[in-house]
């Protein structure tokens, strides 16, 4: 790879930022930081979108000019990102000047060419989502069908680029270049919305209606569609139209990071756009999935969105970072609870890692003098040991590649698990009262060689915790992912520190009394139990059907199958269950072959927890008879949908 362009979406400046904005940036800062100690040349950009209807309307209710309400929303973004160590090449702002010129340039040479034009409009317009639909789009209710909100319906004169001229050109561009949006599955969605006849983009609004915008060249009656500006800023952010070199530098895009709900303005309206204006294609757009509260989206209109600034407060940057990456697989949805949270930060920070190095760094404080010892001959402890640090190297080569950091992740994690299990093995305490100094120097040294590879791992993902991790190794915070193909990289005789507890275990039961208190408090009554649900506790083990209807059984369809590394009996399935797609790990591999289960229409209980399995995120259970040794899976004949509910 030549160099490395990542994007996200320009958040819009009508509120302050949550999670969702959190997540995007923190992905594609990972990224950037990943090809950076890869040595790639790397150009990262993010930015604020801060025209249209949204802000306009939100600075109406703080009594405040459109611009004022940008300028004040803006900080919070930046103070957000500074909070969560983003390292963003360049921040755009679409009310910037530059920005304006070049999208004024652009929409007049269209409409010179006659790919834009004026007509008459008349449809529905959805606010919140500052989109046009036709009656088409929508059913009998008239609710956005992206939103699900109430729209306006609008009759007027409006300009509209030529869309519909590209719709075969983008149908075919798409199924030859597998690549270009991604996951694979919403590609497919974006061919789905692509089998209707494709219609041209309404890309005004005039100025009686919406005056908070980019005034059009070519009449100063009309300002530029929210999102015809915004999507522009890809290229205008990296010199298209005033730095020739700096464009050809960095264009096409590697990566455009968004999230699925807009992905038909970015697999669409985007790639039309650039057609049009005789540009390369970006190299991928990668749509990620939502954070959810139960089955909910996170959302601004429904209150129920996390704070990240708040995370970050109360358990450190570093560990909201690695949760946010390591939790969500790419491209699928995620549930966030501050238990999950907690759950895994005292799993894989706090007992994991955080315990290796503790052990590690006091021992050799201990025992060598605060240096790093000389190695002596290797055993096949230190080979193990050395073959899983190196294959979290490369697997998280293939995870940068591939998209896939939790399994990258996933990957150090479980060299870091080796590492502690090292230590059991080789007791290095046992070997210092024996005084058996080579030996423990080995030892010592592989688990110190251990760290330094982890470390460099883990810093695009922690930076600041690594930063002092490897400082007390005597190693330079600034690492090269390129250095580690091979084991035994530290210089005896370096000196190191204790760097002290790193990720101190949270306390549950303080969290959770925390937590308590803030929950409104039960009413007197509700502690009580009544004679019905005494007797149903006492009917030896029968449940309600209340507590039945609590376990959400959905039929879902196998995609893929493959055995999971080390484990004779697991199974890791890519499942589809309707309206999105999951991976369970499943103890079926001694009765079932992934070859036999692929295709399968199975049941599977959707609404459980996400859970760790060997290192593995699994997103739900299937259902199985257990008859002795074999296992049968509950299996469904008929040719039904995947998605479906069962009971």
């Amino acid at each position: 790879m030549n160099n490395f362009y990542v994007t996200t979406p320009i958040y819009y400046v009508n509120d302050k930022p949550h999670i969702g904005h959190a997540y995007t940036t923190l992905l594609a800062d990972i990224l950037a930081r990943y090809h950076r100690a890869l040595d790639v040349p790397t150009f990262f950009l993010t930015g604020t979108d801060e025209h249209g209807q949204k802000v306009e309307k939100a600075a109406k209710e703080h009594n405040m000019t459109p611009q004022e309400q940008c300028d004040t929303t803006v900080t919070r973004f930046k103070e957000l990102w500074d909070k969560l160590e983003i390292t963003n090449d360049d921040f755009i702002r679409t009310t910037d000047q530059h920005h304006k010129s070049i999208v004024q340039k652009i929409l007049q040479d269209l409409y010179d060419r006659d790919l834009i034009y004026k007509a008459e409009y008349s449809g529905r317009y959805c606010v919140p989502c500052e989109r046009f639909f036709t009656e088409k789009d929508m059913d009998d209710d008239a609710l956005c069908p992206e939103c699900g909100r109430g729209t306006d319906e609008i009759v007027e004169s409006n300009y509209f680029f030529r869309m519909g001229n590209y719709q075969e050109w983008l149908i075919d561009y798409i199924k030859t270049h597998p690549d270009f949006i991604q996951p694979s599955f919403r590609a497919n969605e974006t061919l789905g919305f692509l089998k209707k006849p494709l219609a041209d983009l309404c890309i005004s609004r005039p100025k009686s209606r919406l005056s908070w915008g980019i005034e059009l060249p070519f009449d100063a009656d009309y300002v530029c569609y929210v999102w015809f500006d915004a999507l522009v800023n890809y290229i205008s952010g990296i010199g298209y139209g005033s730095d020739d070199a700096k464009f050809a530098k960095w264009w096409p895009a590697s990566y455009h990071l968004i999230g699925k709900d807009i992905l038909t303005t970015h697999t669409v309206y985007w790639p039309t756009m650039l057609k049009a204006m005789n540009i390369e294609m970006p190299e991928a757009i990668f749509a990620h999935g939502w954070w959810l509260i139960g089955d909910s989206k996170m959302s601004k209109s429904t209150g129920n969105v996390v704070n990240p600034m708040d995370m970050a407060e109360r358990y450190g940057v570093d560990p909201f970072r690695y949760f946010m990456v390591s939790e969500m697989s790419l491209g699928q949805d995620c549930s966030f609870t501050e238990e999950i949270f907690i759950t895994r930060y005292n799993s894989d920070l706090a007992n994991d890692l955080g315990n290796f190095v503790s052990r590690a760094m006091k021992m050799i404080a201990r025992n060598s003098n605060s240096k790093i010892p000389q190695p002596g001959p290797e055993t096949d402890a230190e080979v193990e040991l050395k073959t899983a640090a190196l294959a979290a190297v490369s697997k998280m080569r293939d995870a940068i590649e591939n998209m896939k950091l939790d399994r990258g992740l996933d990957a150090v994690m479980n060299a870091v698990r080796a590492g502690n299990r090292y230590f059991e093995q080789t007791a290095p305490w046992k070997l210092a009262k024996d005084e058996n100094p080579e030996r423990l120097n080995t030892v010592l040294y592989s688990a110190a060689e251990l760290l330094n590879i982890v470390s460099a791992l883990l810093s695009p993902v922690m930076p600041l915790k690594m930063c002092e991790l490897r400082n007390s190794l005597g190693l330079d915070s600034n690492v090269n992912i390129n250095q580690f193909n091979e084991w035994g990289t530290l210089k005896p005789g370096t000196e190191i520190s204790d760097p002290g507890s790193l990720f101190p275990r949270i306390d549950t039961k303080k969290s959770k009394e925390q937590s308590n208190k803030k929950q409104p408090q039960q009413s007197k009554n509700s502690g009580k139990k009544s004679d019905k649900d005494s007797k149903s506790e006492n009917s030896a083990g029968l449940i309600t059907i209340d507590k039945f209807f609590e376990t959400k059984l959905k039929t879902a369809k196998v995609l893929e199958a493959e055995k999971v590394e080390g484990a004779d009996k697991l199974l890791k399935l890519q499942i589809d269950i309707g309206n999105e797609k999951r991976q369970i790990i499943a103890g079926i591999a001694e009765s079932y072959t992934p070859e036999e289960i692929v295709g399968k229409i199975i049941i599977v209980v959707a609404n459980l927890q996400p859970a760790k399995i060997r290192g593995i995120e699994s997103q739900g259970m299937l259902l199985a008879a257990k008859n002795k040794k074999r296992l049968t899976l509950v299996t469904l004949d008929a040719d039904i949908p995947p998605g479906l509910s069962v009971g």
